[in-house]
């Protein structure tokens, strides 16, 4: 979606972080029911639609409310395109006429009103998280986008919420859940919403480039299992961060060390079997990457 300015502050506001967002991603019967209205004269009289939910998730106690930028950047942005008005009118009953659309291409959602708990914040069944007011055939158009675009995301700042009161504010919680995510859209708003409900930071580099997350990352076992030996790593000396020195043979070193650990009393046998191919991997990570812990 194109950016729109807002007629009232004169700000732009950028569209959906998701391109999929669009006024065609609502439910059948939305359309048919702002026909209806249309038809009955009914479509401008004002309403209110309130948002809410019945239960909070997990079987918990609070539910972090997210995905309110997502629903303003939508309605700041409505505007269904000629595409979008062609394929309604394909899907709707032959039976429907010609003025109903014209009037569908006038929506912009100027003349709707959103009021809302900011986003973060924690809430409770049966509270209205979000109240709507403006013609009613508008505000129906809106109801189902705004319910998808506020379930995933309340539900995701949740569970991290959830993590981090059980981790404390003491320690790091990173998300690195972009693999196994429901798809890249599923994907990169968990990482936002992992974000807002107290994570620190994202190994998803797209969320960091589009939200400012800051980014976080380990190495793959595909790093561990390219290396055999330690005759594998060529150039073996490590400069400090600051430039004042330079060790000439970081293999050595570890090795000195990794022998005093070995002969510990208090380590002994911990350390007397360790994977060379594994200690080679994370030797040559230590030489790319000085300060960087892998574990």
């Amino acid at each position: 979606m194109e950016m729109k300015k807002n007629r009232n502050s004169g700000r732009v506001i950028s569209g959906p972080t998701n391109p999929m967002v669009t006024p065609l991603l609502t439910d059948l019967y939305q359309f048919t029911m702002a026909y209806a209205y249309w038809k009955a004269a009914k479509h401008q009289q004002r309403a209110v639609f309130d948002l809410y939910f019945r239960k909070n998730p997990f079987g918990g106690e609070y539910t972090i409310f997210a995905g309110l930028e997502e629903c303003v950047r939508f309605i700041s942005n409505y505007k269904l395109s000629e595409e979008e008005i062609h394929f309604i009118k394909k899907s709707l009953s032959i039976s429907c006429e010609d003025d109903f659309f014209e009037y569908l291409r006038g929506i912009d959602c100027s003349d709707v009103e959103v009021y809302a708990i900011p986003e973060g914040s924690v809430v409770f069944p049966k509270i209205p998280l979000m109240r709507i007011e403006g013609p009613v055939a508008v505000v129906q158009l809106l109801e189902t986008p705004f319910a998808n675009l506020i379930n995933y995301a309340s539900l995701v700042s949740t569970n991290a919420a959830r993590h981090r009161f059980v981790a404390g504010k003491s320690k790091t919680l990173l998300e690195f859940g972009l693999r196994r995510a429901q798809g890249p859209d599923g994907g990169v708003g968990a990482s936002k919403y992992c974000y807002i409900g107290g994570f620190d930071a994202t190994s998803n580099v797209a969320a960091g480039r589009l939200f400012g997350i800051p980014l976080r990352g380990t190495h793959s076992h595909a790093f561990v299992s390219s290396y055999m030996s330690l005759d594998e790593i060529v150039d073996k000396s490590l400069r400090r961060e600051d430039g004042s020195s330079t060790c000439q043979d970081f293999v050595s070193l570890v090795q000195t060390w990794l022998s005093k650990i070995q002969w510990s009393k208090l380590l002994r046998g911990v350390f007397s079997e360790t994977n060379q191919s594994e200690l080679a991997a994370f030797i040559s990570y230590a030489l790319a990457f000085q300060t960087f812990s892998p574990l």
